[in-house]
């Protein structure tokens, strides 16, 4: 195969991967024309369409479906091929495509990101930031993070921190004036700051243990959002209750100066945290094992000195 036809190939597979043709030309690192242009151009070498493209939307035609099934794992195996000669080289290298929510982001991945690039130069990661579940095999990522109640039990999974748990916050104009819950049944009393996951369509009803089970409360309130960290702003203007992790970066900085105040903090436990997931193979790339083995490594000496 000539490296024209790889590119052409290897750029089909990424408009399919990503969904449409923007986001696959910032991976690939080209402009959407030239994009447009490559694919056109293995259209015609081909003699079919493998594309149906609206100004909405990207599909794949059946000779399309046919040649991504056969080729996706082809591409998978030659890079694999490729990143496992560059060990010899003594420094891994190629990129890395890690998928994990906004709040992973803050407290598992940013404080690290300086030291993995100063050991593994040459080693792209890619951080795609999304709140909503997705299969990480079938979007194309090597790696994912995730609370570990939603671990998918076909994966390989490393623990990255402790046992984390949400709270219920409010400000204390809002406690002075509509009073302190004394359980999660007094939620139905108050005004409350509803979050919709990214990708659902229903609120997401907020948790808690009464007497050793797991309940679950629907609440009303003046306002939805799609992002917790902006419920904990609201909350501290006295729109009303917010539920969200405890995290040290979004919501302590602000129980601390006194602008949020926990309450029913005896019905919220802790429970499994963030884990690092990535599927069962019979060899991982090692460029994906160094980012496997390094923030194992990070969050272990974050364990032991606490």
């Amino acid at each position: 195969m000539r490296g024209r036809e790889y590119a052409e190939l290897e750029a089909f597979v990424a408009v399919v991967e990503e969904g449409n043709f923007r986001r696959a030309a910032a991976r690939l690192r080209i402009s959407a024309s030239s994009l447009s242009q490559t694919i056109g151009n293995l259209e015609d070498r081909l003699g079919v369409n493998l594309l149906q493209r609206t100004t909405r939307s990207t599909s794949l035609t059946e000779p399309g479906k046919r040649l991504f099934e056969r080729f996706r794992p082809a591409m998978a195996e030659m890079a694999f091929a490729v990143e496992d000669i560059m060990q010899f080289q003594g420094r891994p290298a190629g990129t890395v495509r890690l998928l994990l929510p906004r709040l992973a982001l803050a407290t598992q991945i940013e404080p690290w990101l300086g030291a993995f690039h100063e050991k593994y130069p040459d080693i792209v990661l890619e951080l795609v930031i999304e709140d909503a579940p997705l299969d990480i095999v079938d979007a194309g990522y090597d790696l994912g993070i995730t609370l570990g109640e939603l671990l998918q039990k076909d994966m390989v999974a490393v623990r990255l921190g402790p046992d984390i748990h949400q709270l219920a916050v409010a400000s204390p104009d809002y406690l002075a004036r509509y009073g302190v819950p004394q359980t999660p049944a007094d939620l139905h009393g108050h005004k409350c700051i509803n979050w919709r996951k990214p990708g659902r369509r229903k609120l997401y009803n907020w948790e808690f243990c009464v007497d050793g089970r797991w309940i679950s409360v629907a609440v009303d309130g003046p306002l939805i959002v799609s992002h917790r960290d902006t419920a904990l702003k609201a909350a501290a203007q006295g729109v009303g209750i917010a539920f969200a992790y405890w995290s040290s970066r979004w919501m302590q900085p602000m129980i601390d100066d006194g602008s949020l105040v926990p309450v029913l903090e005896e019905f919220s436990p802790p429970f499994p945290g963030w884990y690092l997931y990535y599927p069962k193979q019979r060899a991982t790339p090692p460029a994906v094992r160094a980012l496997i083995d390094f923030l194992r490594h990070c969050h272990q000496e974050g364990r032991d000195a606490s």
